[in-house]
């Protein structure tokens, strides 16, 4: 099992306080195996086999857990009562009404509680509403590039980019060969188009939700609005409105499969209703999709960039002052981060350079302000303005 230090960090950290742990990302990036390196933790310590109660709904050994009371029935006739129960339940919004469980458990002094799931209506306004200030989300992603590099056998930034970006995240691959990889990412897609969207959105038109699909990992950085995608695919011979637009976006953002950045007006304060960018929880699955084509690469750097600002904590906007653009505004409760990312600065007049600069010389506050690029460079400072290797920025934690 591939170590994911800051996960379990985090979950040792909340370990035992009077929270429910709940953990959620798109399916196999690693959240069964999250708890599994958590409970070889929790045994470590001291606590015994039996004070560990697992399930996995998805697995077929608990099929006759049918509905919430089945499942609040089967964890309560094996809790111990003079000892702490540690409860972890895997794919918990498989069951209807399952908050009742959550609610229920939460009550009893003697469990900590910990839940995953790969849909974000896991924390529904009604969950939310009826666990407010009671729980805390650990919002999981792929490896990074940082725990990806641990698990190849060079040095070279490069290369290990290189194969990141075209054989995908998912922790899984790095098991297989490479030639297995496109029909295990082939069938990972498959999964969430038809589990996490069809089903559970009510969608019936496959080849539709899977052409907006590609419609949009083939615009990850674009600015996009439902009405651009239905103008545009109706005229390309696929007519759809806007209603269902809306309603296939909807569905694999709560399927982590996509990630909506919003804008965010920097110097009137204020978020923006209009344009949006998607960016792809895994590139390998868009590689296997779609193919590369020459000018993704900066394309490409800014998706993994967004991710790794998600890892870091930031709730992350695409930045508008005055009509430039900067391609994110990384926020946390510490203040904030502004970020162009660029593929290369490289050119006889410095003129990429200083576009890139333009924007962030725009920004008038003190908060930190970075240019990432693939160029290799050492660190540099243009004015206040650090400029600097992305994957270096990458494992520099």
């Amino acid at each position: 099992m591939i170590e994911r230090p800051d996960y379990i960090n985090e979950l040792i950290k909340f370990k035992d306080k009077e929270l429910i742990k709940i953990i959620t990302g798109i399916r196999r990036c690693g959240k069964s195996t999250l708890m599994e390196l958590f409970k070889n933790y929790l045994i470590k310590e001291g606590v015994t086999q039996e004070q560990i109660i697992s399930i996995n709904l998805e697995d077929l050994r608990y099929h006759f857990i049918q509905n919430y009371m089945d499942l609040y029935n089967y964890i309560n006739e094996k809790l111990l009562n003079d000892k702490k129960n540690y409860v972890f339940i895997d794919e918990i919004q498989t069951i209807p009404k399952f908050q009742k469980v959550a609610d229920s458990l939460y009550l009893n002094k003697n469990i900590d509680l910990y839940i995953t799931g790969s849909n974000a209506n896991l924390l529904s306004s009604e969950l939310a509403t009826l666990l407010a200030g009671r729980y805390i989300e650990i919002k999981m992603l792929p490896l990074s590039f940082k725990e990806y590099k641990t698990t190849v056998d060079t040095e070279d930034l490069e290369k290990v980019y290189q194969k990141y970006i075209s054989l995908g995240s998912f922790p899984y691959t790095v098991q297989l060969e490479e030639d297995e990889i496109g029909k295990y990412l082939g069938s990972l897609y498959n999964d969430v188009i038809i589990k996490d969207v069809m089903i559970r959105k009510g969608i019936a038109e496959e080849s539709m939700l899977k052409s907006v699909a590609n419609f949009t990992l083939d615009n990850i950085g674009n600015i996009l609005s439902t009405n651009n995608i239905a103008n545009t695919m109706t005229s390309n011979g696929r007519a759809i409105n806007i209603r269902t637009v809306e309603k296939y976006l909807e569905g694999f953002t709560e399927a982590f499969f996509l990630y909506k950045a919003t804008r965010y007006d920097i110097k009137g304060k204020q978020y923006l209703k209009t344009g949006k960018k998607y960016y792809v929880s895994d590139l390998g699955i868009r590689y296997f999709m779609l193919g590369r084509k020459i000018g993704d690469r900066g394309h490409i750097l800014e998706n993994i960039v967004y991710l790794e600002l998600l890892r870091r904590g930031y709730e992350v906007y695409v930045g508008k002052i005055d009509e430039y653009e900067v391609d994110f505004v990384a926020i946390n409760n510490k203040g904030r981060i502004y970020i162009q990312v660029c593929e290369t600065l490289k050119d006889n007049e410095n003129k990429i350079l200083k576009r890139e600069l333009n924007s962030l010389e725009k920004i008038n506050d003190n908060y930190e302000k970075t240019i990432l690029t693939l160029d290799k460079m050492p660190i540099s400072n243009e004015n206040g303005i650090i400029v600097r290797n992305a994957l270096e920025w990458m494992i520099d934690k």
